[in-house]
């Protein structure tokens, strides 16, 4: 049986983290070194979490591997394609394509948060 902390045995003040974590594919999930998809947070651990922002395409667009217009292609969403965006960076936003069930880059100028889009856009001043 372990002795209680006391005066001649200092609390402990670290903890290690255990368990599970899955090793997911980042095509198909949000998951990067530095950043994840909050309902991802039982299955991986990460830095940090994003919750996902709801967006619609305004126009085609193209799903991109990195955040660059030279990254190679993963797929095309066609103008009103739901999109999910966990991250923005350079001009691009990091997230899903819901209808591909794809993870990648677009260019943010391609986006509109899905109620502005609803609404026919944002409203003016």
């Amino acid at each position: 049986m372990r002795e209680p902390p006391g005066p001649e045995r200092p609390t402990r003040r670290s903890f290690s983290l255990a368990g599970p974590s899955a090793t997911l594919d980042p095509l198909v999930n949000a998951v990067r070194d530095d950043l994840a998809d909050i309902r991802l947070a039982e299955y991986v651990f990460a830095p940090h979490y994003a919750a996902p922002l709801a967006m619609v395409a305004t126009r085609p667009a193209v799903l991109r591997s990195a955040a660059s217009k030279d990254a190679s292609v993963i797929t095309q969403l066609q103008a009103g394609a739901a999109f999910e965006a966990l991250d923005f960076a350079k001009g691009f936003a990091w997230g899903i394509a819901r209808g591909a069930g794809r993870v990648g880059y677009v260019d943010q100028a391609s986006l509109a948060m899905a109620s502005d889009a609803a609404d026919g856009g944002p409203a003016a001043p």
